[in-house]
């Protein structure tokens, strides 16, 4: 059997969307098509947005492949799956575009929170809920009532599950990239100085915390960690083609036991990285050894500068805003950009968080403006406000939204005036309260 692995060209005009908008490695079809092949099928991966194809220009590549299966995500690389746009557009308008009689799959975010809706708005055939890396392969080999996370409709109606795949990452072996365009791939994620090669890669997935905001419950849950091996061995790989930077995607970089031992081995490569994390999983001793394996890029989750707001978004931090401020800074003596994010809260006063970012920009940390939060369909947030999300929960999360924060303006990164979700997806206009 043969599937085709296709990363849309994504586009974001209109959309609520506030992730980066540079193409970022599909690692979830990278991951699957290791996968898929060792299943012994055939997989070919496209990824539209790093090579600037358009549908047509993919269509033609999928002539002669031929593909029983067509793969598509809901959002752009794994990095993104927690903040995805909230319309289907793109994959809308690609699985029409590529309909040439294969069985057409919807792998996501969406797919993971509400697959309903998405085999609805897709018109697709499957929607896997969770992660796709070892399912996709099994849509061959298993009854699909049986595949984790499996859902369909034929002329029985839809069939949905209720379970989620998880990737048991011990036994995601290293990539070698013999399948992707390395060189192609510029951008470096979230440097903004200097130049060079980017990438990126993963060493765990999931999150010990439970915070209420995080849209990472219904995908990419559980803390996991691969071998540091197999991630060492993939900074080698792309190392000999040119990349000197890689940002992990990781949901929080810095828990797990092998983190240190990661470290040390990256420290001794002549690449340098980028990650996201939490401030208080660090302390001078491990923000040294961050520092040796030139670690130029630290964006940390501070959400609220004080203990109610950061206890209202379940945060489960045991360190003062002093301590925070102080590992702030002192990571900046030794990180080219450290960032502290804030997350707009009730119970932080603006003059307060005003004073706060002016300390912390005069040590050279970058303050983010506290920014509004995205209900998700599938987070804490989400549940306590609606509850279980149904067929409606992205358009239901959208109206919230952009009601809410119309007035108090959007992220100097987003549309100032976003479409709904009705006019995004060029769908049904009914939207339930």
């Amino acid at each position: 059997m043969r599937f085709a692995l296709v990363n849309p060209n994504w586009s974001f005009e209109g959309s609520t969307y506030f992730g980066c908008r540079e193409p970022h490695y599909p690692l979830e079809l990278l991951f699957s098509f290791d996968k898929i092949e060792q299943a012994g099928h055939d997989a070919l991966l496209l990824d539209a947005q790093v090579e600037q194809l358009n549908i047509s220009d993919v269509r033609a590549r999928l002539r002669s492949f031929d593909p029983d299966f067509l793969v598509i995500p809901t959002a752009p690389s794994y990095l993104f799956w927690r903040c995805p746009p909230p319309e289907l557009r793109v994959p809308r308008q690609w699985f029409a575009g590529l309909d040439g009689g294969s069985l057409r799959v919807a792998i996501g975010p969406h797919a993971s929170a509400t697959p309903a809706a998405t085999l609805r708005k897709l018109d697709c055939d499957v929607a896997l809920r969770g992660e796709p890396d070892y399912t996709l392969a099994q849509l061959v080999s298993s009854p699909w009532r049986k595949i984790d996370g499996c859902c369909w409709r034929d002329g029985g109606g839809q069939h949905l599950s209720p379970s989620l795949g998880v990737a048991d990452m011990s036994r995601l072996q290293a990539l070698d990239f013999r399948n992707y365009p390395v060189e192609a791939h510029e951008h470096r994620h979230h440097v903004f100085s200097g130049s060079g090669r980017g990438a990126e890669l993963e060493f765990a997935r999931g999150c010990p915390w439970s915070c209420s905001f995080c849209n990472k419950t219904m995908f990419r849950d559980k803390y996991r960690e691969r071998p540091v091996e197999a991630v060492l061995s993939e900074v080698d790989a792309l190392a000999r083609r040119g990349v000197s930077y890689i940002y992990f995607i990781d949901e929080i970089f810095g828990v797990g036991k092998n983190v240190r031992r990661l470290l040390e081995g990256i420290a001794e490569r002549q690449v340098s990285i980028g990650l996201q994390t939490r401030i208080d999983l660090w302390d001078e001793e491990s923000l040294d050894l961050l520092a040796r394996a030139r670690c130029i890029s630290l964006e940390c989750g501070i959400e609220s500068i004080s203990d109610a707001g950061r206890d209202e978004l379940n945060k489960n931090c045991r360190m003062s805003t002093d301590r925070l401020s102080e590992l702030l800074i002192y990571a900046r003596q030794r990180i080219p950009w450290v960032q502290a994010n804030l997350i707009l809260t009730e119970h932080d006063d603006r003059e307060e968080i005003r004073r706060w970012q002016e300390r912390l920009k005069a040590h050279g940390v970058w303050v983010s403006e506290p920014v509004p939060m995205f209900p998700y369909p599938g987070t804490p947030q989400y549940a306590q406000m609606f509850g279980p999300p149904d067929d409606w929960a992205w358009e239901r999360a959208h109206r919230y939204y952009t009601a809410a924060f119309e007035e108090k303006g959007y992220s100097d990164i987003q549309e100032q005036n976003p479409l709904s979700l009705s006019e995004l997806e060029c769908t049904e206009t009914r939207c339930a309260s």
